[in-house]
């Protein structure tokens, strides 16, 4: 999509003023909704990284329980799509594909007929980028109103004008999931529980467990999962240290290691798994819903600050996590399964091992 980029790019730094008085639309005040009426919502969010992505989850739980007959989709890039799936408070998960080279004429026209399926109300979750892409795709749909946040202003613009409703953004610190909430709380949609969600069926997670007793688990052993990779260098705590808190425990609780890493950090993974001992289980799966699956066996999680930590903490699994510069009260998933250490100016380097191993004995006690 890097041609389809540009043109994006083009516009917003030099464009956006005249697409303001040709697809601008009036602000509305919050009263003028008439919530009766709205039979069909779609929430758009498809540019946003996986942990981004999760964070906004609790959005869907907040609509299903204010419009409980209404008919939800969300539109999400593919990567992060696959985790919708199944979800209880999603009729219709719509699939943006980022590379031009996986569009073709039947996803075209399928992308086109779900996105101008009669909305009455498309929602831009807009809290952390802006991109003119969500913007226009929440135009298209011809939703009769359109909400999102006045937060990041496109240059030479008034306004976000593609908005009916523009959402105060409330400057002082707070946690991702409270600022998605925040958008529907301005037209009266209460907030929920934040907590960030992902619906496993029981046969995948069966099948996952399967999976792992072929590796060795025996399925009753108590399993602890670790993940040493983060796409962020300086969010990466140091491998040793993963390798003496994961034996540490393991050898503590008499537990099963797993081994996990993402697509490009094979030698990571491999330098933690010569530094155990025993026999360990290692996972690397692509396909992001079959990995949830397979950490949903374990009993717990090591990981950095990176969106594994989102995935673990969308189904339910208690964890420890490292954090590096990035501010934990606004990334931090909430529940109190949940750990969250950082070290003092923002380094990984600074958090001992045996801080690691403590918060998660705490955990599993």
């Amino acid at each position: 999509m890097k041609l389809w980029r540009q043109i994006e790019r083009f516009f917003k730094h030099n464009q956006l003023r005249f697409l303001e008085k040709w697809l601008g639309v009036p602000e509305l005040l919050p009263e003028k909704i008439e919530f009766e009426k709205i039979k069909k919502i779609i929430v758009i969010r498809q540019h946003d990284q996986l942990g981004d992505f999760l964070l906004s989850t609790p959005v869907f739980h907040a609509l299903r329980k204010q419009f409980p007959d209404a008919h939800i989709a969300v539109m999400a890039r593919k990567y992060t799509a696959a985790l919708m799936q199944h979800n209880e408070y999603i009729d219709t998960v719509i699939t943006f594909y980022e590379h031009g080279k996986d569009w073709n004429l039947g996803r075209i026209t399928k992308f086109i007929k779900l996105l101008r399926h009669g909305y009455d109300l498309a929602i831009v979750l807009n809290t952390v980028s802006h991109s003119l892409t969500s913007d226009l795709a929440a135009r298209l749909s011809g939703a009769k109103y359109v909400l999102g946040s006045e937060h990041l202003t496109f240059q030479r613009t008034s306004r976000n004008f593609f908005y009916h409703f523009n959402a105060p953004y409330i400057k002082e610190e707070r946690n991702q999931s409270l600022r998605n909430l925040d958008i529907l709380s301005y037209i009266g949609i209460p907030p929920v529980d934040p907590y960030e969600h992902i619906t496993l069926l029981e046969e995948e997670k069966e099948k996952a467990h399967d999976l792992l007793i072929q590796k060795g688990w025996d399925g009753e052993q108590m399993l602890i999962s670790v993940h040493p990779g983060a796409g962020k260098l300086m969010n990466r705590w140091p491998v040793e240290h993963f390798a003496l808190a994961a034996q540490t425990l393991a050898d503590y609780y008499n537990a099963k290691l797993l081994i996990t890493w993402g697509p490009n950090e094979k030698d990571l993974g491999e330098s933690l798994c010569s530094q155990l001992k025993g026999e360990i289980i290692t996972a690397v799966d692509p396909d992001i819903r079959r990995f949830a699956t397979i950490l949903s066996c374990s009993d717990m999680i090591l990981c950095n600050d990176t969106g594994v930590l989102h995935v673990a903490a969308a189904i339910d699994l208690p964890l420890v996590v490292v954090f590096g510069p990035t501010n934990p009260a606004e990334w931090k998933p909430f529940g109190k399964k949940f750990v969250a250490l950082q070290g003092d100016n923002g380094r990984c380097d600074e958090i001992g091992p045996e801080k690691v191993i403590e918060a998660a004995k705490m955990l599993i006690n």
